[in-house]
């Protein structure tokens, strides 16, 4: 589930680019939720539900089990999110940053019922002011007129933020990225089951 969470902030971030916005709005939605979801009781917890993953979970089987189109810039996508989680943990001063924003924009949500634009808002500048200064960026590609909107960059932000933050729960629940490589027989059978369900 956390490494389909890192898929589907793939899958926004490039439908941002190229249409301006995310469709369905759940997919976005569940990413921000596992971004303000700070103290689950399990991981089913921080993406509320196994169908909001479907998409991606889609998506990573085709890659894995060679049946699905190849989508090189999803794949450099979820790269460079993987890059930028080890930097981050390396990084104890952004990883205390970073918890701090987040409760803070969680109150936003919670105590002062700020809208779903100003929440989106805030954890775009999260990214620029924490991840953006500690490891390589990630180009992302699109239509200029979609790019150029200072609302479709602050999304983007959140969502690859949402990816990086899959990628530390991947770590924490024991992922590695030599597992892609060497278990893809059991990560297919995985992904299977939870379709599944």
């Amino acid at each position: 589930m956390a490494f389909g969470g890192i898929c589907l902030a793939a899958i926004c971030a490039q439908q941002l680019a190229r249409r301006g916005e995310v469709f369905p709005e759940e997919y976005s939605e569940t990413l921000i939720h596992s971004l303000l979801e700070t103290d689950p009781d399990n991981t089913l917890a921080v993406y509320r539900s196994v169908k909001s993953l479907q998409p991606a979970l889609r998506m990573l089987l085709g890659q894995l089990n060679g049946q699905g189109a190849k989508d090189v810039e999803q794949t450099r996508y979820v790269v460079g999110i993987l890059a930028l989680e080890r930097h981050l943990v390396k990084n104890p001063d952004a990883l205390a940053t970073l918890g701090r924003g987040l409760t803070q924009i969680k109150r936003q949500r919670d105590e002062f019922d700020f809208d779903a634009y100003r929440i989106i808002e805030h954890l775009g500048k999260l990214y620029s002011d924490v991840i953006s200064p500690i490891g390589p960026r990630i180009q992302v590609n699109g239509k200029p007129e979609h790019l150029q909107k200072p609302e479709v960059q602050h999304h983007i932000r959140a969502m690859l933020l949402a990816g990086i933050r899959s990628a530390v729960l991947w770590r924490q629940l024991g992922g590695k990225r030599r597992q892609i490589i060497f278990s893809r027989k059991r990560l297919q059978r995985a992904i299977e089951d939870l379709l599944n369900m």
